[in-house]
């Protein structure tokens, strides 16, 4: 029985008697089609990598080294491409560069595949077929990349001072911290080392807002914090700045046309 990759289903691998069409593969690219495995390769097994974008991640093959008669195939699932193809010690990058750019390396020790400089867009499943002699075995990697984590900004609602109540009293001060352009993130404040809300957003590129309500002589410490799997971003609160009545703000700011409308941000 012979194997092969079928290009309009790249996750599929089929047993049979016929040569694929894709043209970057000949009659020398089909596999001998087994249940066996290679290496300890888990067929079943789908790794997580999480990275941050423009960094680097290498997939790895596990193999220590290359041999003669190795064939090593990768494929990027989400874009139903062939990407990568490593046979009789040469390798074939096939149509990468109008999807990875310049930034997709094979190890021409390993078979590993590198991808520098990664982007958002390079999130998805891939998948390494490896075959030796007559086992071939199967891994899959689901990359996640997550965005640039921007500082959280904490601003004053000051709607609160458009109002004439806020000439008698009011005795709470209504903040707003927000993140702009963030996909993957949780946002959160936090009294202390004490959760007090919390928000998430999955969406691409949008703006992520959570209010917070103190007491204006409130000596509590207070920050806002943006966070996805890989790192964050603190932003500490100062009551005594943000806080303060109209006139008092008009005063410190010393700026005449600081009129305490409402900020939209």
């Amino acid at each position: 029985m012979i194997g092969f990759v079928d290009n309009a289903h790249p996750d599929t691998y089929y047993c049979g008697h016929v040569v694929p069409t894709y043209p970057a593969l000949t009659q020398s690219d089909i596999m001998p089609c087994t249940t066996g495995g290679v290496f300890g390769v888990n067929g079943d097994e789908v790794k997580s990598v999480s990275v941050m974008e423009g960094d680097s991640v290498t997939l790895h093959t596990e193999l220590i080294e290359i041999q003669r008669h190795d064939y090593i195939l990768w494929q990027f699932v989400n874009k139903g491409t062939i990407i990568a193809q490593i046979q009789k010690e040469s390798s074939v990058m096939f149509d990468s560069n109008k999807i990875f750019g310049d930034g997709l390396k094979l190890n021409s020790q390993t078979g590993s595949l590198i991808i520098t400089n990664i982007r958002l867009t390079d999130s998805g499943l891939y998948k390494l077929q490896i075959s030796r002699n007559t086992a071939t075995s199967y891994k899959r990697f689901n990359v996640t990349v997550y965005g640039r984590l921007p500082v959280p900004v904490i601003i004053r609602n000051s709607s609160q001072c458009s109002s004439s109540s806020e000439r008698s009293s009011v005795s709470k001060c209504v903040l707003l911290c927000s993140v702009m352009n963030v996909t993957h993130v949780s946002l959160s404040w936090y009294k202390g080392n004490s959760l007090l809300s919390s928000i998430s957003v999955s969406d691409l590129n949008i703006r992520l807002s959570l209010p917070l309500e103190v007491e204006y002589q409130d000596t509590n410490t207070y920050r806002c914090v943006v966070n996805n799997p890989i790192t964050n971003h603190t932003q500490h609160l100062h009551i005594n700045e943000l806080c303060q009545s109209c006139s008092a703000r008009d005063r410190y700011s010393g700026d005449n046309k600081l009129q305490c409308h409402h900020m939209k941000y």
